[in-house]
């Protein structure tokens, strides 16, 4: 008699990570709508790119979490060698459609180790409003600090401490906890064409952020709590009266030390 044949083991696939599960929904959208609007291109892009190093040309640039690509083309024209990845397969193909053959674009997740970086192999880590979606912060900026050069920059933009935790009592005060609390929330955007995207996210306090960052081994340089671009004032008049009152993104820029061991 023949033997029965074993059933196929079905594995599942790994889960998606929250920025994938975040921007699939709409990635075709943002990559149309980001390029011109208000928060992004006269307030999170000119701000961010203002805290670099005034000269970039020849250097290693890493790019985490590229979007479709508008820094990775921003750093190639300043010159740099530029190294770009997103966990969003959309995003992938428009950054690598984007830069062609000028730079290397994978598929990765911030969440997780880099595979494809060596240890000190960066002199700049670039990281725009992506670590919202991030659920340790402690483990992301340990991997920069493996990844950069000793001495290296690492800049990032997130959103403002603050503004977040005043928007999660605002909008959704049946959610609204202790400021001093990390906690995921989902917000509606607007701006992006329809069906607005719900977007989870992390709130989280200040020092949430500062201090896995000493404790990674970096030293804090500067912190922006950013004003918007004069461009804003014409294209947004009513979110440039905002924002010139509060902000709601913050960049930070950060030294990789090597004169000191990370914080036990």
């Amino acid at each position: 008699a023949r033997r029965p044949m074993p059933a196929t083991l079905e594995i599942p696939p790994p889960p998606k990570s929250l920025g994938e599960k975040n921007y699939e929904q709409f990635a075709e959208r943002f990559a149309k709508h980001a390029a011109t609007k208000a928060h992004n291109a006269h307030y999170d892009r000119p701000n961010t790119l203002s805290m670099l190093p005034e000269n970039i040309r020849g250097k290693r640039v890493l790019d985490c979490g590229c979007g479709p690509g508008f820094y990775a083309t921003e750093l190639l024209d300043r010159g740099a060698e530029v190294v770009a990845f997103d966990v969003t397969p959309a995003f992938v193909r428009m950054t690598a459609e984007r830069v062609g053959d000028r730079a290397t674009v994978h598929r990765a997740d911030v969440n997780e180790r880099l595979e494809f970086a060596t240890d000190e192999e960066f002199d700049v880590v670039l990281c725009a409003l992506v670590l919202d979606y991030a659920d340790d912060l402690a483990a992301v900026f340990a991997e920069w600090a493996r990844v950069l050069k000793q001495g290296g920059c690492l800049v990032f933009s997130s959103g403002h401490p603050l503004f977040d935790w005043q928007l999660v009592q605002r909008k959704l005060p049946d959610q609204a906890r202790s400021y001093f609390e990390t906690q995921l929330f989902d917000h509606e955007w607007v701006g992006f064409g329809e069906p607005n995207p719900i977007i989870r996210s992390y709130r989280r306090p200040l020092s949430a952020y500062v201090n896995p960052l000493l404790e990674a081994g970096f030293v804090l340089e500067k912190l922006l709590e950013p004003l918007p671009a004069e461009a804003m004032r014409d294209s947004s008049p009513s979110e440039y009266a905002k924002l010139c009152r509060q902000p709601c993104f913050m960049v930070v820029r950060a030294r990789k030390d090597g004169s000191r061991a990370p914080l036990p």
